[in-house]
């Protein structure tokens, strides 16, 4: 009767693994590209100083479906020539932000860059009630 040998199996050393994933880890970190965001200044104004009260105040809502300037609905690729427009016939020319609650954080980024594109504006953006 031949007794047969038992094998022990061994343990599966996971180092090199480990080792291999590391690796992995470091190669998509250096080779990845990182986007570089936008970014907005917004300046605070102490508190009791508001917009000059001679200046007419035009006030821009951002809804759910688009842009409405002095409840004129308008695209916003529109806006800076109806601000130029609108600067020709007061002078000075100051605009109120105003964002509904269903707008996003991104659609007022995207105005407030717009409206820094038009130069030499009073921008006041409203606190949502």
């Amino acid at each position: 009767m031949a007794l047969r040998r038992i094998r022990r199996r061994r343990k599966a050393s996971i180092t090199s693994l480990i080792d291999v994933i590391f690796l992995l880890l470091l190669f998509f970190m250096l080779s990845s590209t990182f986007s570089k965001f936008s970014e907005v200044e917004i300046a605070t104004a102490p508190a009791g100083q508001g917009m000059a009260d001679d200046s007419p105040v035009h006030i821009l809502t951002l809804t759910e479906t688009g842009l409405v300037l002095d409840d004129q609905p308008i695209r916003l690729d529109g806006l800076p020539a109806r601000l130029e427009r609108l600067r020709t016939a007061a002078g000075s020319l100051s605009v109120s932000v105003d964002a509904t609650g269903e707008t996003t954080t991104q659609q007022l980024v995207d105005v407030l860059m717009v409206l820094h594109q038009v130069g030499e504006l009073d921008i006041l953006v409203m606190e949502p009630a």
